[in-house]
């Protein structure tokens, strides 16, 4: 298996599940339209919302990224401030959060897609899904 159709590259590059090549988003990261997805991937046509209300799943793949995140923000605090207060912790925790906002809400996305959706080949090998 090459590179590019490996598991972990095509969910750290946000690309199709299905085929790995089309990509999933249309904008860039740190954007305005960092939430924008292709309603199905260009290449092999696979939908990306595959029925309606399919990504609320994925707002409890991105609630653990969040307390993971929080975690590593008290621990990183813990260990370089002698006293925490609390205005402390929420700041350098909203600031984390809301800094990693666009990595958070797209790596949930695909993590979550890339749970019911498996990988049948390159684009070139498969047969593209038209959806109506």
């Amino acid at each position: 298996m090459s590179k590019q159709n490996s598991i972990l590259y095509g969910i750290l590059t946000a690309k199709c599940p299905r085929c790995r090549e089309g990509k999933m988003f249309t904008g860039g990261l740190y954007t305005t339209k960092f939430a924008d997805m292709h309603t199905s991937c260009p290449c092999c046509g696979q939908p990306y919302e595959p029925e309606p209300g399919f990504y609320y799943g994925a707002m409890y793949v991105s609630f653990a990224f969040n307390v993971a995140a929080f975690l590593v923000s008290l621990f990183i605090l813990y260990q370089f401030v002698d006293e925490i207060t609390m205005g402390m912790m929420i700041g350098v925790v909203a600031a984390v959060v809301i800094g990693l906002l666009p990595v958070i809400f797209r790596l949930s996305r695909v993590l979550w897609i890339y749970i019911f959706v498996r990988y049948e080949g390159p684009c070139s090998q498969i047969q593209k899904k038209d959806y109506i």
